[in-house]
């Protein structure tokens, strides 16, 4: 090579490199100048070290979790776990999560079915405690702009089955008195005025719960067990959640689980028979069945030893009738679930937790109003199941019983967890009747801006 053509190769190598140097030197004062900027973020994949990818051979764990943010409104202790007789300590407003064995427990027995506010409730208490371990589904956020969904936690429930009633010389009950504290402080909120109170999640699980405020704060998301007794415009599927009840009777392990043959009931059903509204039914089938052999149809209470009594039963059953009541649902659809006795649904209005994620028909059997109280049909149909056939329902029981748990802390895929997400799918579509309310919705500084 030329002494001429070396001395061009070098100078052009030393031209790129001092260009080169120049690019990075002018990028980085342009990050510190616009660090928003579409272009920053550009310069940035370009030049700087990525930091997303995972180092495989370390544990090194995120700095935060939580898909779902959740603001937390401090409410006084008489709203939640004052109702269970926690007692605050000078500026508390919650009692501590870090020990398992010092959290509030929830009264037993059929109270603790509708339970849904506490198990939310602590798991939002948890999701700042960095000692206690659990899903990153959702976490709590301390300001309500950085928020997605604005979280109540009125024990409704809890204080419908409490406090309904009237003590003393009372003239209104304290679960109604709570009940108007609570609209009055809603609806004084800037983040309710925001957007109407659309944003805001409120648990009511139980069915008479929240019976003087709903129609008052019916713009909130719901949770609920069912829509027995709202009217659409109140709850609905488009905007609410229906989460399941806490089972009362014990689950049965997969170990423990009792196969097609040693299952010698065909149908159990174990309740209250005589009911109003839709729940006639129960009587009309109880006449038609009270008289076959292999089916168990009987009156039963929780009291005593009623719900041992109940899982044992359901626990030696193939098939477990959940059938209306005065509402749509009730908790022993979740106690024959958690039994591995396969449900038989004849309730025309239910609606099912969980349902844009789990097939109820891979572990259910449906079967119309209309067509069970026909004489020899309900019968004649589940006789009519082989082996094989309810061995695929009892193997899909078994994978699903741990969507319908209630844990503190929450697990991965518990119901907790369930709920979590299902609040986050309807968020979609609060999200996008939001940005199209703001299509015309000009904004303060545009408005002073044409007045001057």
């Amino acid at each position: 090579m030329s002494e001429k053509s070396m001395l061009s190769s070098k100078l052009l190598f030393y031209t790129i490199t001092v260009s080169t140097l120049l690019f990075i030197v002018s990028s980085l004062f342009f990050l510190q100048r616009s660090d928003s900027s579409f272009t920053s973020s550009l310069v940035r994949k370009l030049i700087l070290p990525r930091t997303d990818i995972k180092n495989e051979k370390t544990d090194a764990k995120p700095v935060s979790c939580g898909v779902l943010k959740v603001f937390m409104y401090d409410l006084p202790s008489e709203f939640h776990f004052g109702l269970l007789n926690w007692h605050k300590k000078g500026s508390e407003t919650w009692p501590s999560v870090k020990n398992v064995s010092t959290v509030p427990s929830y009264p037993g027995g059929l109270n603790r079915q509708h339970s849904v506010e506490y198990w939310l409730t602590l798991d939002l208490l948890a999701s700042e405690t960095p000692e206690v371990k659990r899903p990153c589904s959702a976490m709590r956020v301390k300001s309500s702009k950085e928020a997605d969904i604005v979280f109540v936690p009125f024990f409704s429930s809890l204080s419908y089955n409490r406090k309904s009633k009237l003590s003393g010389n009372e003239t209104t009950s304290v679960d109604r008195l709570l009940q108007e504290r609570l609209v009055e402080f809603l609806k004084s909120r800037d983040e309710w005025k925001r957007f109407g109170g659309k944003d805001h999640l409120i648990v009511a699980h139980h069915p008479n719960s929240l019976l003087y405020a709903r129609n008052s704060l019916g713009s909130a998301m719901f949770v609920l067990s069912d829509f027995g007794r709202y009217p659409s415009s109140i709850a609905n599927l488009e905007k609410d959640v229906i989460a399941p009840y806490v089972h009362v009777v014990k689950t049965v392990s997969n170990n423990e689980s009792a196969p097609f043959e040693k299952r010698p009931v065909l149908a159990h059903f174990q309740g209250a028979i005589y009911r109003k509204d839709g729940g006639t039914i129960r009587q009309e089938l109880y006449n038609l069945l009270k008289d076959e052999k292999d089916i168990h149809f009987a009156f039963g209470t929780v009291r005593g030893n009623g719900t041992k009594q109940t899982g044992k039963g359901m626990a030696s059953s193939k098939f477990c009738l959940n059938i209306a009541g005065d509402t749509p649902s009730s908790n022993r659809l979740f106690d024959s679930i958690v039994s591995h006795c396969v449900p038989v649904i004849i309730s025309d209005q239910i609606e099912l937790p969980f349902e844009d994620t789990l097939d109820y028909s891979g572990f259910s059997v449906f079967v119309h109003s209309s067509e069970a109280v026909k004489k020899g049909f309900l019968v004649s149909l589940l006789r009519g199941v082989t082996e094989d056939q309810w061995k695929k329902k009892w193997e899909r029981l078994k994978e699903v019983v741990r969507y319908f748990e209630y844990r503190f802390p929450s697990q991965s895929g518990d119901s907790v967890d369930m709920i979590w997400s299902a609040v986050s799918h309807k968020l979609a579509s609060l999200q996008f009747h939001v940005h199209r309310k703001n299509r015309y919705r000009r904004s303060e500084v545009f408005d002073r801006s044409l007045s001057t």
